[in-house]
């Protein structure tokens, strides 16, 4: 791997005896060789550049066959030309997007199918925008054009401070923003990886990843053809369609690598149901990656658990921290590592705060997993608010920098500035901190819920919920909305119904009582929405259901739920959070009999022992704010709720007075 660019990565390689495979059905594959892979996308270029395509133009991708994808993007690179993939996505969103990275590309080339420039020709007309679509048409070429491919295009002697190409993130629709990778940026990145993972020519990999995905594009395609892998691209619609027919491919195949985020591992499991594994047998599988969005450590030890009968090893599961940013890949676990986690105190994790570790099962516990340390090549820092680095086991902003680091986004030099430190870090925009020398990620910086002067994580609040019925992951979304002028959060929950409003209510109540049992946290509202939005890759837009909500698409429902609420005698908000949690210890040491908001301990006999065990957990939760002769003047819930609120409040007045 001394190649000085990619162009020299595919020419070098050209020779060798391996094979790429497109899986677009359980019966539609078919496999061409480096050397063709190379002789077609030399062909491909002789068209662009016939079309007027030079060294340094921009090329859009928007395409969604894995083969016509690849073959076009390694012509682009072996010509000088920078390719832009663009997901087409199923919404005029994705369409809309394509048009605004247009319009900051400049004048770019277009290479599509007819369907998809139908479809974009039909959503400029209906949106007026045939101004902006002509100008793309005019550069355009169709690959249902492409009928011979048998002249070769001119290549270009790329050097390694070029630009590569330009990575779109998935989820920036309204305000794209273009992460510029040169060929140096992605080959340091491959050295870091390869040397992390272990990647060798041995390697079979088989990815269902999207092609505009960097761990799809870079992780399991670029580096593999890098180190001459024998290498499988599953349609990632086939995989949506038939997840089953993923690791039957790997067991067929004898695949060494696979990757997954988090949504694929459920998606997998939920189509699975309780089918038995079988005969799968995944021995051959040394890594499959786990990373992209937060990772679930009961996901994790459900899938590995569930593959256990399949011989899936279960140090083969390797949780990853990335970002396009960094190329793709930041931080790796050691090879042959077990995965595992810590259970940090989730009331201890905002920025600045020195970690508290808690054992498993105990209530504040939040479990993340480790992710391990920096890749070759690449640095990392945990940084305080003010961008000077913390020590280790403290909570801070994520901060990289090194030979794989893009320089800044395109044409974008307000965000390059805000993206960088002084001293020349690149602020990722994630939390983290450094235990026992790895790496937890506790959450995205913009997506932290402020409540009551602490921060908390909405995968964590969600994950609160997943256990309660008709519940799990990708169907609940909390965020913290912010109204104008406002100075914190409202704590909303955003759940996926497509059922009568009557049949929410008991959803509604779970949800909230949930998150003010374990979280001591108060939801403002739980919404039920018809649909989540995502991104091409499945990550959450929780943006989206923000606006929404503060718009108040959400009124109708809202009113309508409070209203049947009342007619029922029901509360949609789960009480206050500390009488949520009081009225579990008392439920939980009365062992079955229901004590009522108002009801008072003694009128229902509680012994003294009893009364004792409640005092001591009281105490634990709340330390020093209750003597046990207060349960005698505040005896119900509902009293012992306000009376515990009124103490926090006076001793938060007091701690806030000391000089």
């Amino acid at each position: 791997m001394n190649a000085n660019s990619l162009s020299e990565l595919l020419q070098t390689h050209r020779h060798a005896r391996r094979t790429i495979t497109y899986h677009d059905g359980e019966q539609d594959e078919h496999s061409i060789s480096y050397g063709e892979l190379y002789e077609r996308a030399l062909g491909i270029l002789h068209h662009l550049q016939r079309l007027g395509a030079r060294p340094g133009d921009r090329l859009l991708l928007f395409l969604t066959r894995n083969e016509a994808f690849i073959d076009a993007f390694w012509a682009a690179i072996l010509g000088g030309i920078v390719p832009v993939p663009v997901a087409p996505g199923i919404s005029d969103e994705h369409r809309h997007k394509l048009l605004r990275i247009a319009a900051q590309l400049g004048d770019p080339f277009l290479y599509t199918d007819n369907r998809l420039r139908e479809r974009l020709r039909n959503f400029a007309e209906q949106e007026q925008l045939q101004d902006a679509y002509a100008r793309l048409e005019r550069r355009a070429f169709v690959t249902d054009d492409l009928l011979d491919i048998g002249r070769a295009g001119r290549a270009h002697a790329v050097r390694s401070e070029d630009v590569a190409f330009i990575q779109y993130s998935s989820g920036s629709t309204s305000a794209p923003k273009g992460v510029v990778l040169t060929h140096a940026n992605l080959l340091a990145n491959l050295r870091g990886s390869t040397a992390g993972a272990g990647f060798n020519d041995q390697d079979v990999s088989l990815s269902w990843m999207p092609l505009t995905h960097d761990m799809g594009l870079m992780g399991f395609h670029i580096y593999q053809i890098a180190n001459r892998s024998t290498v499988h691209q599953m349609a990632t619609e086939l995989f949506v369609r038939r997840p089953v027919l993923w690791l039957q491919l790997a067991a067929r195949l004898g695949a060494t690598l696979l990757c997954s985020p988090n949504f694929g591992y459920r998606h997998y499991l939920k189509v699975l149901g309780e089918r038995p594994v079988g005969d799968l047998d995944l021995r051959a599988v040394r890594v499959i990656f786990n990373g992209a969005e937060p990772i679930s450590l009961a996901l994790c030890d459900e899938f590995m658990d569930r593959m256990a009968g399949a011989g899936l090893a279960r140090n083969a599961m390797f949780p990853v921290y990335g970002l396009a940013e960094a190329s793709v890949a930041v931080s790796f676990p050691p090879l042959g590592q077990p995965y595992h986690a810590t259970h940090f105190d989730r009331h201890r994790l905002g920025s600045g705060q020195h970690v508290v570790i808690l054992q498993p099962g105990d209530r504040d516990a939040l479990a993340l997993l480790a992710v391990g340390g920096a890749v070759p090549e690449c640095e990392l820092r945990i940084a305080a608010d003010d961008d000077l680095p913390l020590p280790d086991e403290h909570v801070g902003h994520i901060q990289i920098r090194g030979a794989n680091v893009t320089a800044g986004y395109l044409d974008a030099p307000a965000a390059n500035a805000a993206m960088h430190t002084a001293d020349g870090w690149l602020r990722t925009g994630d939390l983290g901190a450094i235990h026992a020398g790895e790496l937890y990620i506790t959450g995205r910086h913009k997506e932290i819920v402020f409540v009551n002067g602490q921060n908390y994580y909405p995968h964590d609040l969600e994950a609160l919920t997943l256990d309660l019925p008709g519940l799990e992951l990708g169907k609940v979304v909390v965020s913290g909305v912010r109204a104008p002028g406002a100075d914190t959060d409202q704590l909303v929950v955003f759940v996926l119904h497509r059922g009568e409003l009557a049949d929410f209510l008991p959803i509604a109540q779970q949800v909230a009582r949930r998150i003010a049992v374990h979280a001591g946290l108060e939801v403002s509202a739980v919404v039920p929405v018809r649909r989540i939005p995502k991104t091409t890759s499945g990550k959450v837009q929780r943006h989206l259901l923000e606006e929404e909500y503060l718009d108040g698409l959400n009124d109708a429902d809202l009113a309508a739920l409070r209203a049947l609420a009342g007619e029922q005698g029901l509360r949609l908000d789960g009480g206050s959070a500390i009488e949520a949690q009081l009225q579990e210890i008392c439920d939980s040491a009365l062992e079955g009999r229901r004590l009522g908001p108002n009801d008072s301990l003694f009128d229902i006999g509680v012994s003294s022992l009893k009364l004792m065990g409640i005092h001591e957990r009281i105490e634990q939760r709340w330390p020093g704010l209750l003597e046990i002769t207060d349960l005698f003047d505040h005896p119900s819930v509902a009293e012992l709720a306000h009376f515990l609120e009124a103490r926090q409040a006076e001793r938060g007045a007091a701690r806030g007075a000391t000089p």
